[in-house]
């Protein structure tokens, strides 16, 4: 099922545990380079990025581990639903990513796949580095406090 976003986008499927595993430093969008059967798929809404990540190959960047399903209607050309898929960036951003990955402790995650205003399907990347247990504890302690104080401040009015 595709769902409307606020700013236009037609989001396919996000990625709700990359916030909570790892500190996210940037984000950027990228376009991918899709089969024809892949397109109706995301339209249809058919996709999961909970364990997808960023690899450098060759000085270009592929999103590995994205699940695709298969188009129902497709015929034996159907895609491989969890094949690598190529990223397309400027060539000064692929060699910034490169590098940040490269210097170690951080990764490449995907936050999640959308259409923009121009029906051209894209992906949310994050420059992240990974949380310890602790930080996810502390996370979560703060997240619960903010909603806790919420709570008294409407229970004041």
């Amino acid at each position: 099922m595709v769902k409307a976003a606020p700013d236009g986008r037609k989001m396919v499927a996000v990625n709700r545990k990359a916030r909570h595993d790892y500190f996210i430093d940037d984000v950027y969008e990228a376009g991918l380079v899709l089969l024809g059967t892949e397109v109706k798929s995301l339209r249809a809404g058919r996709a999961n990025i909970g364990d997808a990540y960023v690899v450098d190959r060759g000085g270009e960047l592929f999103m590995v581990h994205a699940h695709i399903s298969e188009y129902e209607a497709g015929n034996q050309q159907n895609h491989e639903p969890r094949r690598p898929r190529k990223l397309l960036l400027r060539r000064r951003e692929i060699a910034k990513l490169i590098g940040t990955i490269k210097r170690g402790g951080t990764t490449l995650v995907p936050l999640s796949f959308y259409f923009n205003e121009g029906g051209r399907a894209k992906v949310e990347l994050a420059v992240a580095t990974g949380k310890r247990k602790y930080d996810k504890r502390q996370t979560e302690k703060s997240r619960d406090w903010q909603r806790q104080k919420a709570r008294l401040v409407r229970s004041d009015d």
